[in-house]
C-alpha cells in the first residue's frame, strides 16, 4: 500500500464566515458562542485543548488537556504541580491555547498568561470529579516520572482501598486560570482565503478595552 502524501490532502471550507460586525465586544463571549457552536456539533470533546509551553531558555512543549472553566476573565484547566507543563509554567507563566474544532472548519489561538488558582478553587473543582479519577490523580502523584503499567496499578488498588469514599485533594495538585492578552478566531474559508479576526488587549491598564485587527491568512 503507498502511502499518504500529506500534500496531497485538500479541503475547501465553503460553510461559513466571519465579519468584524458580527463579532461580540469581548473574545470570552465570542467564545461562548463559539463554544455553544461545538457542543451543538457534537464535535469529540470540544473542551480539549493544545496547552503551549515553553521554558525560560526558550524550549517548547505542547499537549492536549481539558478545558474545565472559561469566563469572563480566563481560561480554566487543571493538573499535577509537579507536571511538566506546571513545572515549565512556574519558569515562565506566557503560554498558548488551540481549541482545533476541525470538523466546523474553526479554530481558537490565545495567548497569555498563567497562574495558579487558590486551593479553595481547586478543592471544588476536584471534588466534582469522579471517584476513580480523584483516585488517578493520587497514582500519578508524580506525573511525568517514568513508571511501569504494574507500579502504576499497585498504587491504584491501594488508594482504592484506603479511601473507597471521600478522597482528598492532593498537595500536589489543583488549577490554573490563564488570562488572554490576545485572542484569534480562525473561520475556514473556499481558497484558503480564511477569516482570521484577532482580539488584542488595547491598553494593559485598561484590561476590559479590546481592539479587534483582521489579519491576513
Amino acid at each position: 500500500m503507498e502511502p499518504t502524501d500529506p500534500a496531497d490532502l485538500r479541503k475547501s471550507y465553503r460553510d461559513a464566515r466571519l465579519d468584524e460586525r458580527d463579532l461580540a465586544a469581548d473574545p470570552l463571549s465570542q467564545f461562548d458562542v463559539w463554544f455553544a457552536d461545538a457542543v451543538a456539533a457534537e464535535l469529540p470533546e470540544p473542551n480539549a485543548m493544545i496547552l503551549s509551553t515553553a521554558t525560560a531558555d526558550g524550549t517548547p512543549s505542547a499537549r492536549t488537556v481539558l478545558l474545565k472553566g472559561y469566563g469572563p476573565e480566563d481560561f480554566r484547566f487543571f493538573t499535577n504541580h509537579g507536571s511538566r507543563k506546571a513545572r515549565t509554567i512556574a519558569e515562565n507563566p506566557r503560554v498558548s491555547l488551540v481549541f482545533p474544532w476541525h470538523a466546523v472548519h474553526r479554530q481558537v489561538i490565545v495567548e497569555g498568561i498563567a497562574e495558579r488558582l487558590s486551593r479553595e478553587a481547586s478543592a471544588a473543582y476536584f471534588h466534582t470529579r469522579p471517584h476513580g479519577s480523584q483516585l488517578g490523580a493520587w497514582a500519578s502523584e508524580h506525573q511525568s516520572a517514568v513508571v511501569t503499567r504494574e507500579e502504576l496499578e499497585s498504587r491504584y488498588a491501594e488508594l482504592a482501598r484506603r479511601w473507597p469514599g471521600e478522597v482528598p485533594l492532593p498537595d500536589f495538585w489543583g488549577g490554573y486560570r490563564v488570562v488572554p492578552v490576545s485572542v484569534e478566531f480562525w473561520q475556514g474559508r473556499p481558497n484558503r482565503m480564511h477569516d482570521r479576526l484577532r482580539y488584542r488587549r488595547a491598553d494593559v491598564h485598561e484590561p476590559d478595552k479590546w481592539a479587534v485587527e483582521r489579519l491576513s491568512p
